[in-house]
């Protein structure tokens, strides 16, 4: 009996181009060699930055799972702007969209034959390495920066892989991300740890430097002094 995992796998990029010659319908045509990069988003579009600043990381490693945030991305920004009306917004969806259409096939698979299985195991493998291997060799600021990636490849995964096919191994690696990754987010007041584990931010040399300052000023209310 023939496998169907090729059928399969034609279906889901006939899917994704179907859904970019929809969305191009109501982006007008531009040159295709206007220089903008990718990361330069318009402001009103800053949210899918981080999405695009992965893709670039990535793609020489694997072209095919950063071809597929760029579209994750260009999705988000059709959904947020269809009509393109925000300041150049216009001109960076055309520039992306040329883009996307040129590496729709060219961008090879690496690790598996289909985008599920391709992008299910860059993740598992990304979150091998840098989170289970190598985030006790780094510093805060660096194993931050790999749970935002995490993120940002889980939420792309989402959109390739149908709920009911993410695999064991993927949700384990997910849950551990989502977890864990809160003891490393950007704050704007130092955390409380009462009990727990001590939040990463809280082994700055430089934090500890602050609070061993604000420790030895006098007349400051107790609760800055924990």
């Amino acid at each position: 009996m023939a496998s169907s995992s090729g059928t399969k796998d034609v279906g889901l990029q006939r899917s994704l181009s179907r859904r970019m010659t929809k969305m191009a319908s109501t982006v007008e045509a531009g040159d295709e060699n206007t220089a903008v990069d990718s990361e330069t988003v318009p402001s009103s579009l800053d949210f899918i930055a981080p999405i695009l600043r992965v893709a670039n990381e990535i793609e020489p490693e694997n072209p095919r799972v950063a071809y597929l945030c760029r579209f994750h991305a260009f999705e988000k920004a059709h959904r947020m702007d269809p009509t393109s009306s925000g300041r150049g917004v216009r001109q960076f969806k055309t520039y992306l969209l040329h883009r996307l259409q040129k590496e729709e096939f060219e961008a090879a698979h690496v690790l598996a034959k289909d985008d599920r299985g391709e992008i299910q195991k860059y993740y598992q493998n990304f979150c091998e390495k840098n989170i289970r291997e190598d985030q006790h060799t780094k510093k805060p600021e660096e194993i931050s920066k790999i749970y935002q990636t995490a993120t940002v490849l889980y939420d792309v995964l989402m959109t390739v892989v149908p709920s009911s096919k993410v695999d064991h191994e993927t949700q384990r690696y997910a849950k551990d991300v989502k977890k864990k990754k809160v003891q490393y987010e950007h704050y704007n007041i130092l955390p409380l740890y009462a009990v727990g584990v001590e939040p990463e931010i809280m082994k700055l040399p430089e934090i500890k430097a602050a609070l061993r300052a604000i420790r030895n000023l006098e007349g400051l209310p107790s609760f800055l002094l924990i």
